[in-house]
């Protein structure tokens, strides 16, 4: 396609073409593709091309000239950190909204103390935005006076319409009253996160009630007021992010079956395209069969830490809890009330989630096949990102079964001490699209696995086998011959990999920026990175 000097060797297409055929290509596909020849690069440059280029600096007086600059940009966005309330802040924020107000698409703020008053001013001159990151800015929201004026309300409304994506993680403060007023300024999100945040899904200690009956709390934020959200905007919103948010099995259970409520899987069934449950330590099986069941459109879907995930969830089949069977009564043991929730006055029994769950036979599968008990994870036919990592009851049993995604393009396993050479083999075979793979923590592969995943994933850049004792020389052989795009690995920790190997596979491998090689083999800690 092109010589040593990078000149043209074919017959050159018009620019236009060439862009038309980019805009097929992923991005990291298009990156490679740049290197081709000139024109091609020059294609790869194309403006459509250059979305979510973000520009990131600290408030000071040197940043007002960066965004004088900046306004020659058609479409950019901004994360500015180490705002306060003082008069550099203040007349930064002023220039942002006079300068690139109409073209501005993203907008983040983070490690700052900005006042209600500074953003108040900004945002109205925003009518472009489409990105805003206000998570952990507890100074907006902890007085509770946040867009109480209908005045800002119109104002800040009429500005953010075409808003697409908020984040609210980490907010101390939010409440439903905060919550409605901001979220009633931006009625076309597509995605929304409140991870860390502290969501009522039981009972509020401070009215007395059930959270979220009534009025719109001062103090919390409830499971109803989410819910509320989730209906009116049902038509729009894609992703929604509750992870760290202490979600209970009976609020899930709330979420994922509710026959008088429109459930949130129902109701984003046709529009939902990425779930991020990480850490949400209390999901279960039942969970993971409403997500198959009704979210068959996701792309992203992580799961990591969910501990109480099994394989009878990922094959369609959530078993009873002993606390269901049981009921409170008979002699079940011990009834508690749950009259306090998660605030930690009372605290409940701990659920009886530590038991491993029986495994599933081949026979119990077949039958099961058989019965089509439920959605499997199978059904989750477009997604890209699946993260299982350290869902520790996963075998091989589930993984070879459902792990078959032809788009999938990242996937993580890490910590599975049940995953054997069996399952990362049928992982190797079913998801042929993999550019990321992670792997760390595993001790049940070994270079047996690798021998039989590597000829299918050619299109492999990002590896972690960290702390996987098993695995040798021969895999970095293997990798050489197979995954010629590999970009970056990390065998730190592994024992049985010499030193000699790694510096050979860097030599061999064109892409390679980066391996993380601590503690390998016998080698001086002092001397690995």
């Amino acid at each position: 396609m092109g010589d040593s000097d990078g000149e043209d060797v074919t017959p050159e297409l018009p620019l236009e073409v060439l862009v038309y055929v980019l805009t097929f290509l992923h991005a990291a596909d298009r990156k490679e593709a740049s290197l081709v020849c000139r024109s091609w690069y020059a294609a790869s440059q194309d403006l459509r091309f250059q979305k979510d280029v973000t520009f990131s600096f600290p408030a000071s007086m040197a940043a007002q000239a960066l965004v004088g600059r900046l306004a020659r940009q058609q479409r950019c966005s901004l994360r500015i950190n180490q705002l306060d309330g003082f008069s550099v802040s203040r007349s930064l924020l002023l220039q942002v909204g006079e300068r690139l107000g109409p073209w501005l698409e993203g907008l983040a703020l983070p490690g700052s103390s900005i006042t209600e008053a500074s953003l108040l001013a900004l945002l109205p001159r925003l009518t472009a935005l489409r990105r805003l990151d206000l998570r952990g800015l507890d100074s907006l929201f902890m007085s509770g006076a946040f867009l109480s004026r209908e005045e800002h309300r119109r104002q800040v409304r009429s500005a953010l319409s075409g808003l697409e994506e908020l984040d609210l993680s980490d907010l101390r403060y939010l409440s439903d009253l905060t919550f409605t007023r901001l979220t009633g300024c931006t009625p076309h999100l597509r995605r929304l996160a409140l991870a860390g945040c502290h969501i009522a899904f039981e009972f509020d200690p401070y009215g007395g009630r059930p959270a979220g009956a009534g009025e719109d709390s001062s103090a919390l934020l409830s499971l109803r007021n989410l819910r509320r959200l989730l209906v009116e905007q049902h038509a729009t919103l894609r992703e929604l992010d509750l992870s760290r948010t202490g979600v209970t099995p009976q609020s899930l259970r709330v979420i994922a079956q509710d026959t008088v409520v429109l459930s949130l899987s129902q109701l984003l069934a046709d529009s939902l395209l990425e779930l991020d449950l990480t850490s949400c330590v209390n999901v279960t099986d039942l969970s993971v069969c409403a997500i198959a069941t009704y979210l068959q459109r996701l792309q992203v879907l992580r799961l990591g830490w969910c501990r109480e995930v099994s394989d009878w969830g990922l094959l369609g089949v959530a078993q009873e809890s002993r606390s269901e069977q049981h009921n409170g009564t008979g002699d079940g043991g011990p009834s508690f009330t749950r009259t306090f929730g998660n605030m930690g006055f009372f605290q409940p029994p701990r659920m009886p989630f530590e038991e491993r769950p029986k495994l599933v036979t081949l026979n119990q599968l077949q039958q099961l096949q058989q019965q089509r008990a439920g959605a499997s994870l199978l059904q989750l036919q477009r997604l890209q990102e699946l993260d299982l990592s350290a869902c520790a009851k996963l075998t091989d049993c589930s993984i070879t079964q459902v792990v078959r995604f032809l788009e999938l393009q990242r996937l993580s396993l890490c910590m599975l001490p049940e995953l054997s050479d069996a399952g990362l083999a049928a992982v190797g075979r079913s998801c042929r699209s993999l550019t990321s793979l992670a792997l760390s923590h595993c001790p049940g592969i070994s270079d047996s696995g690798m021998a039989q995943a590597a000829p299918f994933l050619q299109r492999l850049q990002h590896l972690q086998l960290a702390c996987c004792s098993n695995i040798t020389d021969r895999t970095l052989h293997l990798l050489m011959q197979h995954c010629r795009r590999l970009k970056t690995l990390d065998v730190s920790r592994c024992k049985n990999i010499s030193m000699t190997t790694v510096d050979l596979l860097q030599s061999q491998l064109p892409f390679l920026e980066k391996v993380h090689h601590k503690l390998i083999g016998a080698a001086d800690p002092m001397l690995t990175a």
